[in-house]
Order: structure tokens, then C-alpha cells, then sequence
């Protein structure tokens, strides 16, 4: 059971880690990344295009240009062909190889600016000479030739002009025996290519806003489907406020928070005491309607950076700042104060525990960040704090102080040491005698449990039994103290005392099990101790638990030869009931009878006629925590059976408590002979 609810705790630990660090943040990066890989993409092919376009241009002007070459390279000595050459409209001038001009066609308007230009994906690469009668092209800072988009676009914008754009350039061609060929050549850009080049790039653009367009949609829509889910996993469906989950993720962001470093925030835990009645009276829906209202009057307070929200069933955490206790105090019984007059026709009552986390303070005096400290553990110290208050406590207000924690401190130190504790048996069987209270003589004895630790000393159980029995380890207690308390009777008797029954406490946990008798059977054979001397006590409170399996379990006990007891009555709410069911053989009447305002006339009447009922009922009476003469005088004139108390004994340890018990006479007379 510890081990599954450790688990389940790790998973939900696990589970609001992955929701505190979750956002829509993550969609959005991706499908950002998406619209820059896609518009990289078509920028890309665009430029492919417009490589290609140029290329094309180009190569319609240099094959010109490299057809007159080949001609004049093939007939420069025949008059035909030069005359046909002639005739071209390209201008050009060859030079030999020591670049001296050997012949001259039309006008060299060649100036000094040369780049480079390279086509063909950079495999080829010319220099290109700028055409004085032109400004479309330019030279970068890299010596590159590049064409004047600005020229280019004022051309293009230009619609009283119809002509072609034809840009010179001249261009080396080399020839055979070092000669060479410079000629010019016209890139020619018509409007309808240009156009249609801009019809391309604008079809580029548009899917490339399509694709954005659709691209944040779906980004906007992740966004909103996201706050959507988070504010469901972070809603209250009883309250329609926050929940649980909401409170540990941004409460632990908002006290660990570097900019809130400077503040005093105290956790809170607030109960509503009568909603379990009240749904009684009324309906779950309505009582659900009312945790809606408190939830809404309780937001209603709230300052910036505080929190609110629904933890457990009648169970509110809040998140508050604070300047000082005082103050805070005063705030949250103004909160009590109104949540009391929720309804005109009840009067309500609300508990409040708090626990503090004020500013950080570093061994210089210096205030700095607050790290690791979890709002979940301050909201279970300003819970155990609440549960000071006690259950029959009204309304009120408990903070969470240094008494407190060393409350918890020292439930984990017990928690921690007992498994070892038992294994080592250093919980020691402590012995306290009952008696005739008409005879004095010894009738039986109450085992019960002490911690002799070697590393915190002698330890009563109110320090460890309340802890055992929250965290179910009292069932090993009971377990250990029977076993141990079986073998001292059996040791007894084999050394010849004239034993009495001895009582062992056994808790209401045991009687989840069908076959407890059968296992405190099986413990005290084991021993090879008779059952009669065994008493099995149970707690009055155990009688109000699963009352058939009770009965079934007492019946079965007796039927071995057990007596059993019932511990503690008139402690609570006894029922006189559960007397005529439960086929009891001692009833043990609470010291309470005995102290305070239950003493006097009144108590004694109360106590005489709960003797005469046991009597009449073939049960024995105990009265237990009696320490005063005249209790025992009017105990032994009611009748009643023994009484255990300071009186006549303390618990004692087993040695002293066999100083108490007398040996047969045989017994004594075999000791005798042994010392002579």
C-alpha cells in the first residue's frame, strides 16, 4: 500500500512537471521553422528562374557575337565573307596576340569598367566589358557585373515606352594564333519576358502567403486548442474556479520567483467543517453550489500574485502575501468572519491552518531568490497545523510554528527508525498490575509498549502510538506485544508463578482482516502459552467500525478460549447497543469517570449503575487511571472487579512486575532447595 501511494505520488509529480514545462510555444517554433524552410525553398527556384532567364538572354547575344568570330576566324582572307560580316550589325575589333588592332568593325564605345560574370552554375565564367552608352549595369565591390534593378525597374514602369530594353556589353572571344575577338552584344529584355517573369515571381509570392497565411492559422488555432486543454486540466468542475493542479504549478512559480523574491507569501488551507452535514440535510448538488460560492467569496479577496483554488472536497488552498503575522491573522479571520454569513439561514463554521514562507535571507543579510521550495509541502504543514485545531474545535486559526515542525520532525524520525526498532526489539514490554480492590491481590496486568531506543532513549507511547496508528504500523506493534507477552506467561508458568491474565491491546486496524483470530491463535500457541491467560483488549472506538465482522471475530476468539475486553468506556460515544450485541467478557471504565467535572455525585451514579449493567451482563469491570484512596473505597463497595491505576502500581518492566506475582508452594520449596 505505502509503496503503490509513494508511485502514484512520483506520477503525479511526473505529470505536473511535463504540464509545467509544456507549452504551445513548441508547434509554433515548428511551424515557424516550416514557413522559413518553405519560403527559403522558393526563393531558391525563383532564382533558379531568373538565373535561367539571364542565362538565356545572354546566350541569345553571345552566339551572335560567337557566330561573327567563327565566320571572320573562318574567312578573313575571302572577300565574300568579309563583306558579309560587314553587313552584320555587330560591332567588333580583333587584335593579334601581341594585342596590337588588326581590324576594326563600327564604333568602340568600350570603356575601362570590366566584371565578371559566370554561367552555367559557375562551370564558365567570362569578363565583360561596360558599354559607355549604358547605365543598366554596374560593378560590385566583389568585381562582379550586375545589372541596375532600379534602371531596370524604371524601364519596366516607363509605359509610354513600347521599345525593347537592349543593354550593351562587349565581350573576349578568343581566337586561333592568340588572336582575339572583342565584340559587342545585347542582353534584350522585352516587356512581354519581363512580364511574364513578374507573373512567375508574383504566383512564387502568393503561395508563399498562402502557405504563411494557412501556416498561422494553424498556429493560432495549437494557441488557442492548447489554452483551451490546460484550462480544463486546470479547472475545478465543482467550484468552476481553479484546481489542485493549477495551484502546485503556479504556486511553486510564484514563491520561487526572482521578482517576487522580496515577498512574504503564507500557504493556506482553509475547511469547511459542515459540508458533509449540510449535503445530508440538503443535496450534494446544493452543497456543491455552495463550495461554487465560497470559492467565488474567497477569489473575491484576492490581491495580485495571490492564488485560490478547490484542493479536496471541502478543502480550499490559498496563496496569500503578508506583511506581518498579525496582519495575516487578522485578514484571515475577516475571511472566516464573512464565510459564516455565506447563507442567511446557517451559521457556518470554517477552520484555516497556515504555513509562512517570508523573504530568503543569505548569511550577509542580503534577501536572494527562494529555490525548491514547494508550495505542496507548505500547504500539508499549514494542513497539520488545521488538524491542531482538533475535531470538535469550531472555527479558527492555527500557524504553522517551530512546535508544529518538530511534531513533524519527529514523526519522520519515528517513521524512519521503526521497521529497525522492531527487527532489533528495542520496544520493550512494560507490565501494570490490576487488583481486587477488596483484597489487594493481584488479578491481571495491561501489556503495554515502551521505546527503548539507543539513539533517542526511553521513549512513552504518546510519543509513538498515535504516529503507529496513522501510519498503520501499529498492527506490527500489536503483533510484536503479543508474541513477546505469550512467551513471558509461558516462562512463568515453567518457573512456577501463579500467573494472571495479561491484556494485550489489539487495534481497530487488525479487523480488516477475516482471520485475525486465527492469526492471534496461531502467535500465542507458537509461544505454547494457554489462551486463558491471554486477554485480548479492544478500543472502544473499534465498535464502530464493520460491527458484523466484530461480532464474527469476538465470537471466534472466545471460541478459543480467549477473554476479550473493551478499552476505554464511556471515552466516547458508547452505545449501550453494541453491549448487547458484543459477547464481551471485561469492560474497562474510562479514568475519565474519575477526574474533573465527571467526579462527584454525578459521576458516581453514572459509574455504580455502568457496574450493575456489566454485572448483569456476566461481564468483569475494570476502572483504570485510579489514584486516590477514596476511589478504590467506593469502587470495592460497587462491586467492581479490579482497578488498575497509580494506586497500587506504575507500568513496570517485566523484572519488577515478577517481583509482584506469587509462586506456588511447590515452586517455592523446589527454589529453596536449589539456593541450599
Amino acid at each position: 500500500m505505502t509503496n503503490t501511494k509513494t508511485q502514484r505520488k512520483k506520477n503525479n509529480e511526473k505529470l505536473y512537471k511535463k504540464i509545467r514545462n509544456t507549452s504551445s510555444w513548441g508547434s509554433t517554433v515548428v511551424y515557424l521553422l516550416m514557413i522559413i524552410l518553405f519560403i527559403a525553398m522558393l526563393v531558391v527556384l525563383a532564382g533558379f528562374v531568373l538565373q535561367y532567364f539571364v542565362e538565356t538572354k545572354y546566350a541569345e547575344g553571345y552566339s551572335e557575337i560567337e557566330h561573327t568570330a567563327r565566320l571572320y576566324e573562318m574567312g578573313s582572307d575571302d572577300k565574300k565573307v568579309m563583306e558579309y560580316i560587314e553587313s552584320g550589325d555587330s560591332d567588333f575589333y580583333v587584335t593579334d596576340q601581341n594585342g596590337k588592332i588588326i581590324y576594326r568593325k563600327g564604333k568602340d564605345t568600350r570603356t575601362d569598367t570590366s566584371g565578371k560574370v559566370s554561367f552555367l552554375n559557375g562551370e564558365e565564367s567570362y569578363t565583360l566589358y561596360v558599354d559607355s552608352e549604358t547605365d543598366f549595369l554596374y560593378v560590385d565591390n566583389d568585381s562582379n557585373l550586375r545589372l541596375s534593378v532600379g534602371k531596370f525597374i524604371e524601364w519596366f514602369t516607363d509605359v509610354a515606352d513600347d521599345e525593347d530594353a537592349k543593354v550593351p556589353v562587349w565581350v573576349n572571344i578568343s581566337l586561333s594564333g592568340g588572336r582575339k575577338l572583342v565584340g559587342k552584344m545585347y542582353f534584350i529584355i522585352t516587356k512581354r519576358d519581363t512580364i511574364l517573369v513578374v507573373e512567375l515571381m508574383s504566383a512564387f509570392l502568393a503561395i508563399v502567403i498562402v502557405f504563411c497565411v494557412l501556416a498561422f492559422v494553424r498556429i493560432i488555432r495549437s494557441v488557442v486548442n492548447y489554452r483551451r486543454v490546460v484550462r480544463l486540466f486546470y479547472s475545478d468542475p465543482t467550484t468552476g474556479g481553479h484546481n489542485w493542479n493549477w495551484y502546485v504549478r503556479y504556486g511553486d512559480e510564484r514563491i520561487n520567483s526572482l521578482r517576487r523574491k522580496k515577498e512574504s507569501f503564507a500557504v493556506v488551507n482553509i475547511v469547511f467543517r459542515n459540508y458533509r452535514n449540510y449535503c445530508l440535510c440538503h443535496s450534494m448538488a446544493e452543497g456543491e453550489d455552495l463550495l461554487a460560492e465560497i470559492n467565488y467569496q474567497l477569489s473575491q479577496e484576492l490581491g495580485k500574485d495571490e492564488m485560490c483554488a478547490h484542493a479536496t472536497m471541502s478543502n480550499f488552498a490559498m496563496l496569500l502575501k503578508y506583511k506581518s503575522e498579525q496582519q495575516l491573522r487578522e485578514r484571515l479571520d475577516g475571511f472566516i468572519e464573512k464565510l459564516r454569513g455565506i447563507e442567511s439561514e446557517h451559521n457556518f463554521d470554517f477552520q484555516i491552518g497556515a504555513d509562512l514562507i517570508p523573504p530568503k535571507v543569505n548569511d550577509g543579510g542580503k534577501i536572494v531568490r527562494r529555490k525548491g521550495r514547494s508550495v505542496e509541502n507548505a500547504y500539508n504543514n499549514a494542513c497539520a497545523a488545521r488538524a491542531e485545531l482538533g475535531e470538535t474545535e469550531e472555527s479558527g486559526v492555527r500557524i504553522f510554528d517551530n512546535a508544529l515542525f518538530e511534531q513533524q520532525r519527529w514523526r519522520d524520525i519515528v517513521q524512519q527508525h521503526q521497521y529497525n526498532a522492531l527487527k532489533n526489539e528495542e520496544f520493550v514490554v512494560y507490565y501494570q498490575p490490576k487488583y481486587d480492590p477488596r483484597t489487594n491481590a493481584l488479578k491481571g496486568a495491561e501489556a503495554l509498549v515502551r521505546w527503548d531506543s539507543p539513539e533517542f532513549g526511553f521513549v512513552t507511547p504518546g510519543r509513538i502510538i498515535p504516529i503507529f496508528e496513522k501510519n498503520g504500523f501499529i498492527t506490527e506493534i500489536d503483533h510484536y506485544m503479543l508474541k513477546h507477552v505469550a512467551r513471558d506467561q509461558k516462562a512463568w508458568l515453567d518457573e512456577g508463578y501463579e500467573c494472571v491474565p495479561v491484556s494485550v491491546n489489539v487495534s481497530r486496524a487488525h479487523f480488516i482482516e477475516t482471520d485475525l483470530a486465527q492469526q492471534i491463535r496461531d502467535i500465542v500457541d507458537a509461544a505454547q502459552c494457554p489462551h486463558g491467560l491471554i486477554e485480548i483488549e479492544l478500543t472502544e472506538s473499534a465498535f464502530f467500525d464493520d460491527k458484523k465482522a466484530m461480532i464474527a471475530t469476538i465470537r471466534k476468539l472466545k471460541e478459543y478460549g480467549f477473554a476479550v475486553s473493551m478499552d476505554d468506556f464511556g471515552a466516547g460515544y458508547s452505545s449501550l447497543n453494541s453491549l448487547k450485541d458484543m459477547p464481551l467478557d471485561v469492560l474497562k471504565l474510562d479514568a475519565d469517570f474519575f477526574r474533573g467535572e465527571n467526579a462527584g455525585q454525578r459521576g458516581e451514579i453514572v459509574v455504580s449503575e455502568a457496574i450493575r449493567l456489566a454485572k448483569s451482563l456476566d461481564m468483569r469491570t475494570v476502572a483504570e487511571g485510579i489514584e486516590q484512596k477514596d476511589q478504590v473505597d467506593f469502587l470495592a463497595q460497587q462491586g467492581c472487579d479490579m482497578i488498575q491505576g497509580y494506586y497500587f502500581a506504575k507500568p513496570m518492566p517485566k523484572n519488577e512486575y515478577t517481583e509482584k506475582m506469587s509462586r506456588s508452594d511447590s515452586a517455592q520449596n523446589d527454589a529453596h532447595t536449589e539456593m541450599q
